[in-house]
């Protein structure tokens, strides 16, 4: 069996990315199980989805502990304490990372001992689809890496995207995508440990009913966000032109995260640490005053 396991944030598409694997998997004639993970939705927040293929019927449940493959959608994930993407990778596992890294500088700079492959997938969204939707792409590494078939990959992202979107253009950008990315990699070899689930005993675990003043959670402490730096996702950040600024403070409104804020002279800046890169003040600047770069996060290597 291959348990493969999709780190991204949210809006990178990591539930369609293992969605996608699966269908092809189930299109090649194996079992297949896929399904996401997350808390509340919140677009830039870490999200983890699962993708289980085996020749004979999976009788796993739940979270995959023991990966054999790790699909890392965004790089800043492998810095994050409480995601911790590579957490339980078995021995001889796999790791795709979306960086601009080669291999070696990524074993380096992360320090992983897993076999390690990496591509570009953020700028190739970029360039096929104009925009850093990564599902698909994500997808597409993924089947090459576990060894299905190009035409059962193809039907996958079709039927998986004729679900979510109507625009077949946009769908056809996809498909070339994923088939892209599909054959840009060249797998490596997996050491995988059969496990016997037959000799497994299940354990029956009885939870005593608790008053709510008990049972129910309370949360005291202030929110997290400064200390999550969820500016790590942005692909672009918005751009300061303060000579065309009128000092209008539409941008200060119209955030939805608050990562605007004024300096001495009254003028708007941008919170980068917290910023995600959502765009919403360049579009509302009635002036067009603020403009966006594309953001690097990859880290020099040293050494």
């Amino acid at each position: 069996m291959y348990r493969v396991r999709f780190h991204g944030r949210g809006g990178q598409g990591a539930r369609v990315a293992s969605k996608v694997l699966g269908t092809a998997a189930f299109l090649d004639g194996y079992y297949a199980q896929d399904f996401p993970l997350y808390g509340a939705e919140r677009r830039g927040a870490p999200v983890a989805a699962s993708t289980r293929i085996s020749e004979d019927p999976i009788m796993e449940r739940g979270v995959i502990p023991e990966p054999d493959i790790v699909i890392v959608m965004d790089e800043t994930l492998l810095q994050d304490p409480l995601t911790m993407p590579l957490s339980g990778l078995k021995p001889g596992g796999i790791v795709l990372i979306n960086t601009t890294h080669s291999p070696a500088e990524a074993k380096a700079v992360y320090k992983i001992t897993a076999q390690v492959i990496t591509l570009d997938i953020t700028k190739i969204g970029l360039d096929m689809l104009g925009m850093p939707i990564l599902s698909t792409l994500a997808g597409g590494v993924a089947a090459r890496i576990v060894g299905l078939s190009e035409d059962s990959l193809k039907a996958a992202v079709e039927k998986v995207l004729s679900e979510i979107i109507t625009d077949r253009k946009l769908l056809d950008k996809n498909v070339a995508a994923a088939l892209y990315c599909f054959n840009a990699i060249t797998p490596a070899k997996i050491e995988l440990k059969t496990i016997d689930t037959n000799k497994k005993k299940s354990t029956v675990i009885s939870l005593p009913f608790e008053p709510a003043e008990i049972s129910s959670p309370a949360i005291n402490a202030t929110g997290n966000t400064p200390l999550r730096m969820t500016g790590n996702w942005r692909v672009f950040r918005p751009a300061w032109n303060y000579e065309a600024c009128t000092r209008c403070m539409i941008c200060v409104a119209r955030c939805p995260d608050g990562c605007i804020l004024v300096n001495e002279d009254g003028y708007p800046y941008t919170d980068y640490d917290n910023c995600k890169g959502c765009l919403i003040c360049v579009g509302e600047c009635p002036t067009n005053t603020l403009g966006k770069v594309m953001e690097v996060h990859a880290k020099k290597v040293t050494g």
